[in-house]
């Protein structure tokens, strides 16, 4: 919240209905800031609030707000939709309408005017994890033919309505021909033709690129703003960073529900309900869970030779357990590496050399451990101490090359990696470490 005004501040003026001093106090805050506030407020104090803004600064609000925007637009009237509609930027409506119920979506489509509703239509009609879907048909295109000083005034007559004017294309029958800033703009003489100063050298994504990897360049080549083009290299849109950054955070939130055996959700939290939520987690829960019997029946299996030393029974939860850990960390590691680019299936030798080394010196630390703390601290014999020692060692490195590998398949064969994180490899190196560990107290054992 703004630095001067609290919570609690806001809310008496609501109380109070001080309306007056509540909007002087809103015009001077962030429009983020208002957007929490507003969410906290009940929905009949919210639309108060909400018509109490300057029209642009409420526009900028409507776009941050994440509960109420469906209520909000039920309440405004024609005339006020269509003035907060007017300020927001194409994507934002277009991010608007994907979420929206039929009905509402109507009455958007019917509050815009004809061009706009087309220029929404184009950009609904990409598929939705596409660059198409991603870009805004709003920003500032100059003739290369023009000068510096021509190009100013066509920045100061079109920019205001657009999502940036920093980056300038140059396009020349819509073929993007190049790139200049601002910045080069005001370094330049008045009298400077704009293809004497714009970058020819230019990045850009086609409308089905997938809106990962177009996050991905934006992180990768530090870009402010990237332009989409048809096949033919006609300039159809742009993307800006901001929603470069909300794809990166909806990927990283899809790839950690996927790590947690959950389906995920494009909704926030508390807008999820519970039977909703529990249709997400249950799916895993039950694979997981009938996956899970088979270290049931593998010890079923060995019972008579658990019978016969009872000792072994104590040492399966810690077998298991950091069987699962030693997966876990390598599945996430490759994972977020894959995630990243740093990582690619052709790289599949390279990363098994490394997990390999770095499994058999975790493995030599950790058997060492665990044979002396069997012979200290449980005090058991050292034939128990070797095959509880031998069993982690050869449990780490499989679980080890297990937690790689797989994610490394799972991408090879056209599914997400993030399914193959802790959950799945616990369950199956849970049942490959029994095996394991009843193999090695078999033979040294005579079981």
């Amino acid at each position: 919240m703004h630095d001067n005004y609290d919570l609690d501040q806001l809310m008496e003026l609501v109380q109070e209905r001080k309306f007056r001093a509540l909007r002087e106090i809103l015009t001077e805050m962030n429009e983020v800031d208002i957007a929490e506030f507003l969410d906290e407020l009940e929905v009949d104090q919210e639309i108060l609030v909400f018509r109490l803004l300057p029209k642009d600064t409420a526009a900028e609000v409507f776009a941050y707000l994440e509960e109420d925007q469906e209520k909000l637009i039920s309440a405004l009237s024609d005339r006020e939709l269509r003035e907060v509609l007017d300020e927001l930027y194409l994507d934002d409506t277009v991010d608007l309408i994907e979420d929206m119920p039929a009905n509402l979506v109507s009455r958007i489509l019917r509050n815009t005017d004809a061009s706009t509703r087309s220029q929404i239509n184009q950009l609904l009609n990409y598929p939705k994890d596409s660059a198409g879907s991603l870009m805004t048909t709003e920003f500032v295109y100059l003739h290369p033919n023009n000068t510096v000083e021509e190009s100013f005034a066509r920045i100061r007559k079109v920019g205001l309505d657009k999502e940036t004017v920093y980056t300038c294309y140059v396009t020349k029958r819509r073929v993007l021909l190049g790139v200049v800033t601002v910045k080069r703009l005001l370094m330049s003489a008045y009298e400077t033709k704009i293809s004497e100063i714009m970058e020819t050298n230019v990045l850009s994504v086609t409308t089905h690129e997938d809106k990962e990897d177009v996050a991905q360049m934006f992180s990768k080549y530090d870009l402010t703003a990237l332009p989409v083009v048809d096949g033919e290299d006609r300039l159809l849109g742009i993307i800006t960073v901001d929603d470069a950054m909300d794809v990166m955070e909806e990927e990283a939130t899809e790839d950690i529900e996927k790590m947690a055996a959950i389906l995920p959700t494009d909704k926030p939290y508390f807008q999820t309900g519970v039977i909703e939520t529990w249709k997400h987690r249950i799916p895993w829960l039950l694979l997981l869970m009938i996956s899970a019997t088979f270290t049931g029946t593998i010890l079923g299996f060995f019972e008579q030779a658990l019978a016969a030393n009872a000792a072994l029974t104590l040492f399966i939860p810690m077998l298991m357990d950091t069987g699962g850990n030693s997966g876990g960390q390598a599945s996430v590691t490759i994972i977020r590496a894959m995630s990243l680019g740093d990582v690619e299936f052709a790289d599949w030798l390279r990363v098994i050399w490394k997990e390999l080394r770095v499994s058999v010196l975790c493995a030599l630390t950790l058997g060492t451990v665990v044979f002396v703390k069997v012979m200290l601290v449980d005090r058991k014999s050292v034939t128990v101490a070797l095959v509880v020692a031998l069993t982690i060692f050869f449990t780490i490195v499989i679980a080890k090359l297990i937690g790689c590998t797989l994610p490394m398949l799972a991408k090879r064969l056209g599914f997400d990696p993030a399914v193959m994180a802790s959950p799945f490899i616990t369950t199956v190196v849970d049942a490959l470490s029994l095996l394991v560990y009843f193999a090695i107290a078999t033979r040294i054992l005579g079981l």
